[in-house]
C-alpha cells in the first residue's frame, strides 16, 4: 500500500499459538467456527487491556491457522515488538491469562532467539533439557508454565531423543490436567519478569509537552496508539522520506499548538536522543537551546516530521480514506462482544466516558481485528489521512486548552545513575541485595575457611573438563600416571641428573648432594627412589631448585612464623635480633614459613587489585562457595582473622 516500504527486522518478534486441549471436533467447518469463536471472545475479553495500549510496533493479534501437516488447526499470532521489550512480556503476560481464562487452552510462545522462556530460566534447567530437545515442551496451561519431560518407558507416547510433536504433547496435557508444572525456580524467574502487569503499562508511560500542528493534536486525542507509527516513520527515515519533508503538505507550521503528548518510554526516548536539524525550506524553526519551551517545540517539530512522511506514502486516493472499516457487519459483530464482555462498565451510551471507551475499541478493532490482506484494513498513513479529512479541527478550543495542560513528566530516567544501573543489573539477575547479620558475616569471611577449602581444591584431581571444585562429589580415585608426567617434565626441563654429564652441572658438589642424600636416607632407613625410579629425576630437581632459590633473597618475600610472633610481641627482641635479619634469612626453611598467613595475604592482595572487578581471585574463591566483601580500607590485612 505505501509508496516504499522498509524491512521489518525479522529478529524482533514474538509468536505464540494456542490450541485447544479438550476433545476437538472431527469436522474441519465446525472446528474452524469455534477456533474464530475463541478470537472473537478472547479479543474483547481483554480488551481493556489492549484496546489503550501503545505498542512499539504491531499489536497482539490473533487469526485462524489451519491444519498443517502433523500442527493441529489452531488460532495464533505473530508481533514484532522492536526495540521495545516490554511488549514481548505484556505479550507473555496475556498468554499465561488468556490459558488462565480458557483452561480448555494451552500455548506457547516463542520469539526469534527460541524458547526464551527457557533462556530466561536458564540456570534453573534440568540437565537433560537442551535446545535440541525443548520443541513442543514448554505450555501455559491453565495459567501455569508446563515443561512436558522425556519418556523413557515404551509405549504410544514414547520419545527416546526426537522431539514430541504437538499432537503428543497435547494428548499429554490433556490426559495430566494438572501434571508436568515447571519447577519453583523457573516459574519465578518467568514470573518475575511479568510481575506487576497490568498496572506495569502506566509506569511505562511518559507525558510531555509538545509544539505540534493542530492535525496532529487532534488525531492523537481521537487514535493516540497513532503516535508509534509517526514516532517509526521519523526514527527510521532515510533521505527520500525528507524530501516529502522539503515543503510540508498535511502538517503546517502555522497551525502549531501546545498540547500534551503520552508516550511509551521507548517511544519517547527514542524521539528526544534523535539529533535532526529540519530543512529551512519546511517552515519550522526551533528557539534558543536557553528558550524554556526548546524541548516541546523540538519534539512537536519531529513529531510533524514523522506523521508527514506516513500522509506522504499513502497511495490511496482522499474519497478512499473517507471509507470506514467500521462500517461492517465484522465491528457490529465485535462491539456486540464488547458490551457482552462488559467493556463500557456500564457508561451510558454518548456519554464522555463512553466515547473515550468507544474511540480505544475502533482503533483496537482496526489493528487486531481487522485482517492484514482485508481491502477495508487501513495501513498507520491511510489511517491518518482518514482521520485528517473526517475530524474538525477546533483551533480555538485548542488554544484555550493551552492553559489546562497536565504539567511535563520528569524524565531524569533518561540519565541512568551507578545505583539504577546496579538495580536493573540484579534484576536481570533474578538476585535480591541481602545484607547478613553481624554473626553470618563473621562465618562467611572467615579467612582461616578460605584456606581450608584452597587447601581441598588443590588436593583435587583437575580434567580436561577444568578443576573440580571441593563441594562437587567425586568417588572416583585419585589417579597418577608417573611415567607420563616424568616423560612431559622431561620435554620442558631436559633430562634428568643422573643422565647428566659433570660438565652439564654447575658444580661437583651438586653430584656429591645427590649420592649423599641417598647414602643418608639408607642409613635412615627411609624408603628412596631407586635410580631406576621416574620420581628419583622429579625429587632431584626440587633439590636443587631448593638450593639455587636458598641463595636468592626469594625467603624475605614470605611472612615467617617468627615475624608474626614479633609483630604481636612488641618489646620482645632486642636491636641485635633486629640486625641479624639478614643473616637469618638464609636458613628460611618450610618449617618457618606461615603457609596460611602467606596464602591468604596473596589472595587478599589479588583481589583487592581487581578494584571489584573480576579476576583470578574472585573468581576461584567464588567457585568454591566463599564470597569476599567489598574492600573498603584499601590496605587488607589478614592478621588476627585465621585463629
Amino acid at each position: 500500500m505505501d509508496g516504499h516500504k522498509k524491512l521489518v527486522v525479522v529478529e524482533d518478534f514474538v509468536e505464540y499459538k494456542l490450541y485447544m486441549v479438550t476433545q476437538k471436533p472431527s469436522d474441519a467447518e465446525t472446528e474452524k467456527k469455534i477456533l474464530q469463536e475463541y478470537i472473537e471472545s478472547i479479543l474483547a475479553k481483554f480488551a481493556p487491556l489492549l484496546a489503550p495500549y501503545i505498542w512499539q510496533n504491531q499489536p497482539f493479534n490473533l487469526r485462524y491457522k489451519a491444519k498443517k501437516g502433523d500442527t493441529p488447526a489452531h488460532i495464533g499470532g505473530m508481533t514484532h515488538f522492536g526495540d521495545n521489550m516490554e511488549d514481548e512480556w505484556f505479550i507473555v503476560y496475556l498468554i499465561q491469562q488468556i490459558t488462565k481464562e480458557y483452561p480448555e487452552v494451552a500455548a506457547s510462545v516463542e520469539d526469534n532467539d527460541g524458547e526464551f522462556l527457557l533462556i530466561e530460566a536458564a540456570d534453573f534447567l534440568p540437565k537433560w533439557l537442551k535446545p535440541e530437545n525443548s520443541s513442543n515442551r514448554v505450555f501455559f496451561y491453565r495459567g501455569k508454565l508446563r515443561i512436558l519431560p522425556v519418556r523413557q518407558d515404551e509405549g504410544d507416547l514414547h520419545d527416546p531423543v526426537n522431539n514430541l510433536s504437538i499432537s503428543q504433547a497435547l494428548a499429554l496435557l490433556s490426559a495430566h490436567p494438572e501434571g508436568f508444572l515447571a519447577s519453583g525456580s523457573i516459574t519465578k524467574a518467568v514470573q518475575r519478569k511479568i510481575n506487576g502487569y497490568p498496572e506495569k503499562i502506566k509506569d511505562s508511560l511518559h507525558r510531555a509537552h509538545s509544539f505540534v500542528p493542530a492535525g496532529i493534536a487532534v488525531i492523537l486525542k481521537e487514535r493516540p496508539q497513532l503516535l508509534s507509527a509517526g514516532i517509526q516513520a521519523f526514527y527510521l527515515r532515510d533521505p527520500i522520506d525528507l524530501k516529502s519533508c522539503r515543503t510540508f503538505r498535511y502538517f503546517f507550521p502555522a497551525t502549531r499548538v501546545l498540547t500534551s503528548v503520552t508516550f511509551t518510554k521507548c517511544l519517547y526516548a527514542q524521539l528526544n536522543q534523535q539529533k535532526f536539524h529540519p530543512d529551512k525550506r519546511s517552515g519550522y524553526a526551533l528557539p534558543a537551546l536557553s528558550d524554556p519551551a526548546y524541548k516541546a517545540h523540538e519534539l512537536g517539530m519531529k513529531l510533524a516530521h514523522g506523521f508527514e512522511i506516513l500522509c506522504s506514502k499513502c497511495t490511496r486516493t482522499s474519497s478512499d480514506t473517507t471509507r470506514s472499516p467500521l462500517q461492517t457487519p465484522l465491528w457490529t459483530g465485535f462491539l456486540n462482544a464488547l458490551k457482552k464482555n462488559d467493556y463500557f462498565k456500564g457508561e451510558m451510551e454518548g456519554s464522555a466516558q463512553y466515547s473515550e471507551l468507544l474511540k480505544h475499541a475502533e482503533m483496537y478493532f482496526m489493528q487486531s481485528v481487522i485482517r492484514p490482506e482485508s481491502s477495508k484494513a487501513f495501513s498507520p498513513g491511510e489511517e491518518v489521512m482518514h482521520l485528517l479529512n473526517t475530524l474538525p479541527v477546533d483551533m480555538e478550543a485548542l488554544k484555550n486548552e493551552e492553559a489546562n495542560l497536565p504539567p511535563d513528566e520528569d524524565d531524569s530516567w533518561l540519565d541512568l545513575s551507578p545505583e539504577s544501573l546496579e538495580k536493573i543489573l540484579q534484576d536481570a539477575a533474578g538476585s535480591k541485595e541481602y545484607v547478613p547479620t553481624a554473626t553470618e558475616n563473621e562465618q562467611k569471611y572467615n579467612l582461616s575457611e578460605v584456606t581450608e577449602s584452597m587447601k581441598a581444591f588443590i588436593s583435587k584431581v583437575s580434567s580436561h573438563e577444568g578443576a573440580e571444585v571441593p563441594w562437587v562429589p567425586c568417588e572416583a580415585p585419585i589417579s597418577f600416571d608417573v611415567d607420563s608426567f616424568t616423560s612431559a617434565l622431561e620435554k620442558i626441563l631436559g633430562p634428568g641428573p643422573e643422565e647428566l654429564d659433570s660438565d652439564d652441572l654447575e658444580t661437583e658438589e651438586e653430584l656429591e648432594f645427590l649420592d649423599d642424600d641417598d647414602d643418608e636416607d639408607e642409613a635412615e632407613g627411609q624408603s628412596r627412589p631407586c635410580k631406576d625410579d621416574p620420581l628419583r629425576n622429579l625429587y632431584s630437581y626440587m633439590e636443587i631448585m631448593d638450593r639455587e632459590l636458598a641463595q636468592t633473597n626469594i625467603g624475605k618475600s614470605f611472612t615467617t612464623k617468627t615475624k608474626l610472633s614479633a609483630a604481636t610481641q612488641a618489646g620482645a627482641q632486642s636491636a641485635e635480633d633486629s640486625s641479624s635479619e639478614e643473616d637469618t634469612a638464609e636458613d628460611v626453611g618450610p618449617s618457618q614459613v606461615d603457609v596460611d598467613l602467606n596464602l591468604v595475604t596473596n589472595l587478599l592482595e589479588s583481589y583487592s587489585s581487581q578494584a571489584g572487578l573480576a579476576g583470578p581471585a574472585s573468581n576461584i574463591l567464588q567457585s568454591m562457595g566463599i564470597h569476599l566483601p567489598d574492600n573498603t580500607d584499601h590496605h587488607p590485612t589478614s592478621e588476627g582473622s585465621l585463629n
